[in-house]
């Protein structure tokens, strides 16, 4: 049995020292354009997206509050994908970051989900697309409450005790 070669295909060096410096490139032009004044969402999160809407010749803000179903997150392209129901309708919109038509973005409620990619919802219907909250009992917030005075409380001791 006689072993085979493969032959490697070479690629031209100048093409090569031409492509490295390119993602640096293309992330300089990027980086500036990146919008820094959206709140941190994740899929499972409901939130409300204000957009822009030209009418004519008149601008109105128009808001559009669901769920995110989805996030891509790669540079200048990063993009969200945002679920509501609509008289019975689901109605799936995908909302670029990066876009001027996007005025403003509200996290109205956090989701617990496992998943990054929440297609499954399209399926389900009522009770069943409904996504799992952390929801705060009374002890758990009697419990913050007075967790956040405490440090007060011992800050006056010590003032007490300097004078």
């Amino acid at each position: 049995m006689s072993a085979t070669k493969k032959k490697y295909r070479r690629m031209n060096k100048g093409l090569m020292v031409r492509l490295s410096g390119l993602t640096q490139k293309v992330e300089s032009i990027e980086n500036p354009q990146l919008r820094k004044d959206f709140p941190n969402f994740a899929p499972g999160d409901t939130i409300k997206v204000h957009v822009r809407i030209k009418e004519g010749e008149k601008e109105r803000i128009q808001g559009y509050e669901g769920v995110v179903i989805a996030r891509s997150n790669k540079g200048g392209s990063k993009s969200f994908i945002v679920r509501k129901m609509s008289h019975g309708v689901g109605v799936e919109r995908v909302f670029l970051e990066s876009s001027p038509k996007v005025a403003k973005v509200e996290v109205v409620q956090e989701g617990k989900v496992r998943r990054a990619k929440l297609y499954y919802l399209r399926e389900l219907e009522g009770k069943a697309a409904k996504i799992e909250r952390e929801v705060e009992t009374q002890a758990q917030a009697a419990a913050s409450a007075a967790a956040s005075t405490a440090p007060a409380k011992k800050s006056e001791k010590s003032e007490k005790t300097e004078a």
